[in-house]
Formats: C-alpha cells, structure tokens, sequence
C-alpha cells in the first residue's frame, strides 16, 4: 500500500525538528500521532431515526471506514432523552487510514473552509491532543452538495503520544497544520 504524502513528512521533516528542539535521546521519546476520533452528535436522530442512516454513510465515505452508532449512556427528561437511543455515531482512524484523512484534511478539506483564517492554536485539552470542529460536511470532497439532506457539523480529536500541548502543537505545526497567529 502507498504511503501518505503526510506520512513522508512527519518522517523526513517533523521528526528531525522536534529531536533537534527538544533534543530527544531515543526514538521512542518523539511525540507521534496514535489515533484520530470523528465524532458526530445528532440530537435530531429523537425525532427522526433516519438520520442517524443518513449520517453515518456521509462519515463512512469522508473516513473511508464504516462509524459505529453511539448511544445515550443515561436518560435525561429534559432533552427527551432515553437510555440507549442512538444519539450520533464515530470512527476511531489508526495507522494508513488516520494518515490518508489528515493528508485530506489539511490539503483538500480546510482550505475549501468559507473565510479561512487558520485553526485555533487553542484547542488543546492539556494532555498534548487537539480537538477541532467542523461546521459543515461538505469541505470533504467525498461529499456530494446533491446527495445531502441536512449540513451536519463533527469533532476531529487528534490523540498523541505526548503530555505537553507545546510539543503536540510543534508537532502538528511541523506537519503543515494551519495555525492562526
């Protein structure tokens, strides 16, 4: 199997940048991405089950991999809620399959994003991964306007080997994620 544009770079580039600032003794010590989490929440899928259908072919097609329909953990009154009614649905990405996505996602998907001023250096949880959303599906290629019935948003949660927001954003920096200043 090929592998991703983004990959080679993470190899070639990243790794040499980060050993050289942070002056790394072993491979191992290098902070790598290990997975990446879409998440879709669909609070309409109370009124209308079909949605949830509809959603997770869209997520299937941008992740290149079939999601799995998450459920309510608990019932809550006020939201309409019952225990165990399908609520949203997600795909964990890992080795070739995480690669190709993010290569999309920066390359292809964020730069078709309407007004663009670069990803919030913000959105780190404290424990070195990064979180971002996305308004609307249809900045992914796969995505046909035609074939939609609803612009849905996600969550794209990038998980990495590191403790420290400072080294997981080097890290992504130096794999071309558009930063705002």
């Amino acid at each position: 199997m090929m592998q991703s544009h983004l990959y080679e770079t993470y190899q070639t580039k990243t790794v040499g940048l980060l050993k050289e600032k942070y002056g790394y003794k072993n491979v191992h010590q290098i902070p790598k991405i290990q997975k990446v989490s879409l998440n879709m929440g669909l609070g309409e899928a109370l009124q209308n089950p079909k949605v949830i259908e509809e959603a997770s072919k869209q997520m299937a097609l941008i992740a290149g991999q079939k999601p799995v329909v998450t459920r309510a953990k608990k019932s809550i009154a006020a939201f309409k809620l019952r225990e165990k009614v399908p609520i949203g649905c997600m795909v964990t990405l890992r080795r070739q399959n995480m690669w190709n996505f993010l290569d999309k996602l920066i390359h292809v998907a964020i730069p078709r994003v309407r007004d663009f001023r670069g990803i919030s250096p913000r959105a780190f949880d404290g424990s070195g991964n990064y979180t971002m959303g996305i308004r609307e599906q249809l900045i992914f290629p796969e995505i046909d306007f035609d074939q939609i019935d609803q612009i849905r948003g996600m969550n794209i949660t990038i998980v990495t080997s590191t403790d420290s927001d400072q080294e997981s954003r080097d890290l992504l920096e130096g794999m071309g994620f558009p930063f705002r200043n």
